[in-house]
C-alpha cells in the first residue's frame, strides 16, 4: 500500500500558561486551521517527571534531582511541508531547554 502523508499531528508538552501564546503564534503562520475554523487546538493537563543533568539549564527543577510537575499536552494539526517552520515557532515560544515535541503522521 502506498500512503501519502499530507498532515501530521504535533504533540507539544508545554507549561499551561504558554498554550495560548503558542496557539496564537502557530495561527499567525497559517496553522491551527481546519476548514473554516482557525485557532483550532486541543490540550489537556498532564503530569511529568524529569531529572536535569549536569550541563542542563532547567526551566523548572533542580540539577541532579528527579522533579515532577504539571504541564499541558497540546495537539495541533500541521501540513507536513510546514513542520520545520512550526518547530521553529514552537522553539521560539517554548520555555524548556529541550521541548518535547512528538510528530505523528495522520493517515486520514
Amino acid at each position: 500500500m502506498n500512503i501519502d502523508i499530507k498532515e501530521v499531528k504535533l504533540e507539544i508538552y508545554i507549561p499551561e500558561e504558554f498554550v495560548e501564546p503558542l496557539r496564537d503564534a502557530l495561527t499567525a503562520i497559517g496553522l491551527c486551521r481546519i476548514g473554516n475554523y482557525s485557532h483550532v487546538i486541543s490540550y489537556q493537563n498532564t503530569k511529568g517527571y524529569w531529572k536535569p543533568l549536569e550541563n542542563s539549564n532547567p526551566y523548572h527543577g533542580t540539577k541532579g534531582e528527579i522533579c515532577a510537575g504539571s504541564e499541558a499536552k497540546m495537539e495541533v494539526r500541521c501540513p507536513i511541508e510546514r513542520t520545520t517552520e512550526a518547530i521553529q515557532v514552537i522553539r521560539e515560544i517554548h520555555p524548556y531547554e529541550e521541548p518535547l515535541i512528538n510528530i505523528v503522521p495522520l493517515l486520514n
